[in-house]
């Protein structure tokens, strides 16, 4: 049941709801993975690695809450609970411990571009839904393909 009437049709309401939860989901887990990451980075570029990992935690936390929100205007109930972004997250799992600049950049670049695919189908999975979640999406994606060049621009 739905306290909010969404103007989609329930088709389209359905592939846009799906298509927001799961970028819910990516988006906070990134947000904590790159926290997780940020933790425990070591090295000679500890300080520019640390801070840019908190750049991505910043907005992967934003983008979250705007697409939680889009959701619940549409009449979705947005599920960010441990339990569900644990069981259906599509970030790789990070090791507990020390991890050094150059793999927190590798892990993070991967990461990131592991979102990124799934956003870029969930862009052409609303196209036709929804073209306000798109563009919503589509914003978003271009923020993370910014952190992701940076990322891999630490490494080249």
């Amino acid at each position: 049941m739905s306290v909010v009437k969404s103007p989609l049709r329930d088709e389209d309401l359905k592939i846009v709801g799906d298509a927001l939860q799961g970028a819910l989901v990516d988006l906070v887990d990134l947000a904590l993975v790159a926290k997780q990451v940020h933790w425990n980075v070591t090295g000679l570029r500890f300080r520019s690695v640390h801070l840019q990992l908190d750049e991505v935690v910043a907005s992967a936390r934003k983008h979250a809450d705007t697409v939680a929100e889009r959701a619940a205007a549409l009449g979705v109930s947005p599920d960010g609970r441990a339990e569900t972004v644990a069981k259906s997250s599509g970030i790789d799992h990070v090791n507990d411990g020390w991890i050094k600049d150059d793999d927190a950049v590798r892990m993070l670049t991967g990461a990131l571009g592991s979102v990124i695919v799934r956003m870029r189908e969930r862009i052409e999975a609303t196209d036709q839904a929804d073209r306000v979640s798109q563009d919503l999406l589509i914003g978003l994606t271009a923020d993370l393909e910014k952190h992701r060049w940076m990322f891999q621009a630490e490494s080249a």
